[in-house]
């Protein structure tokens, strides 16, 4: 690959995964990215995406349907916003006998996964990716659908600094806060740990006011005295009064991508060798919560999990 080629500016771009997280994030990129002339491909094997893009101002010009990947062959950059790793590798590296991203990309081109994947599988594809000529760079997201919608996700970057340069016009479109993590499969990394930390926070602050509401206490001004405190955390802050207390359990992130990114991040104890036991219990209580809890849960809902599960100790 030339250094020619790494300084040319992205234009043609595909986008792979419109589900909640990545349907809005397309339509971001469509609407802001027309003034830079980027020119969009969109895939899913769903249609209903595409059922709400036809309203789409940029639609049937600058953002047009791909029927399969082989139409990404023309594409400078392809954004993956896939539910897991095993998905995101049948993509990149084809699967079943079907040719995936590295059979179809020209030499220069970028994959950007901004799926929340496993760092070990993300450096296997990086290594496969290089070896065709194609670069990888993880740039998984923080902020849930609201975030989405408006454009103002924080956005983790991880690769080499040429590809990184590159891909920034594009992810800008998407969030307002771009941080650059180092070598590739780094900013993986440092998303499953940040939902980790996060999970524990909002664990410990449901269990504690499942304590409270045994208590009789009043829950709102238990919230209060968490955020004036130092049991204060994002959790405390942005979902108990909003979500928990009420009850409507709509804070908009899945609780079973929740628990998936746990176990990402339990994964990397192997890799360290690090021992990581408050990680393990954590992992193990989400996991449990994800199998008890239909599949669209929230991930507010480990409060009603936690309170389901008490009550059948309580009835046992």
């Amino acid at each position: 690959m030339s250094e020619t080629y790494k300084s040319e500016p992205v234009q043609r771009i595909g986008f792979i995964g419109l589900g909640m997280m990545g349907l809005p994030m397309l339509e971001n990129l469509a609407t802001q990215g027309a003034a830079s002339g980027f020119e969009i491909l969109a895939f899913d094997t769903a249609n209903a995406p595409f059922e709400k893009l036809a309203a789409h101002a940029a639609w049937g010009t600058t953002l047009r349907r791909a029927a399969t990947l082989d139409e990404f062959a023309a594409v400078d950059a392809v954004i993956t916003m896939l539910p897991n790793s095993t998905i995101t590798n049948a993509v990149v590296a084809g699967a079943g006998g079907k040719p995936g991203l590295v059979d179809v990309l020209k030499p220069g081109a970028i994959v950007i996964d901004m799926g929340s994947s496993n760092p070990g599988d993300t450096m296997e594809l990086a290594a496969l990716l290089a070896k065709a000529g194609a670069t990888l760079i993880d740039a998984p997201v923080s902020g849930a659908v609201a975030k989405a919608r408006t454009g103002t996700l924080t956005i983790m970057v991880g690769g080499p600094e040429a590809a990184c340069a590159r891909a920034r016009p594009i992810l800008e479109k998407m969030g307002n806060n771009l941080i650059a993590t180092g070598k590739v499969a780094s900013a993986h990394a440092m998303k499953a740990l940040n939902n980790y930390v996060y999970a524990a926070g909002l664990l410990a602050a449901s269990e504690a006011l499942l304590i409270a509401s045994r208590l009789d206490l009043d829950l709102a001004r238990f919230t209060d005295v968490l955020n004036a405190s130092s049991g204060r955390n994002v959790a405390t802050e942005t979902k108990l009064s909003q979500f928990i207390i009420p009850g409507t359990f709509s804070a908009g992130f899945a609780l079973r991508l929740q628990a998936k990114d746990i176990a990402t991040a339990a994964t990397l104890q192997t890799l360290t060798g690090v021992e990581a036991p408050q990680l393990n219990l954590c992992k193990a209580l989400w996991t449990e919560a994800s199998a008890a809890l239909e599949p669209a849960a929230d991930n507010t809902e480990i409060f009603r999990f936690l309170q389901q599960r008490n009550e059948a100790a309580v009835d046992s």
